[in-house]
């Protein structure tokens, strides 16, 4: 069976593996993790292969993350929070180094506990 390839779209690895690590903008600037990789997926989502997808997926998990972040605020009242908002600081972390790794070798993403905002 033969997969249909859209001739317009490109192939651009590095697009997308700087569209995943730039979700470590974040830990810089808190907000450029969102920001970043939102502009970068609607100007390039009809123009490279694997944008439109990966884009949704990464804006998806920025969603998910903030929302269990803005959770996680008022639980710190009963020390949970504190557990649960560094849960969320280390898969933001390691989650888009994951998928940066995998999308330059040519392997599929996946983004765990995202909330499908973007299907």
């Amino acid at each position: 069976m033969e997969v249909y390839q859209d001739p317009l779209l490109r192939e651009d690895r590095q697009l997308l593996l700087f569209t995943h690590l730039s979700q470590l903008l974040n830990l810089i600037t808190g907000f450029g993790g969102f920001i970043v990789p939102l502009v970068i997926w609607l100007t390039q989502k009809d123009k490279v292969e694997h944008m439109d997808q990966q884009g949704k997926d990464i804006l998806n998990f920025q969603l998910t993350m903030i929302i269990f972040s803005l959770i996680s605020i008022p639980l710190m009242f009963i020390i949970i929070g504190f557990i649960t908002l560094a849960i969320v600081v280390l898969l933001t972390i390691i989650i888009p180094i994951i998928n940066a790794i995998k999308v330059n070798n040519g392997e599929p993403t996946h983004y765990p506990f995202s909330i499908k905002f973007f299907n």
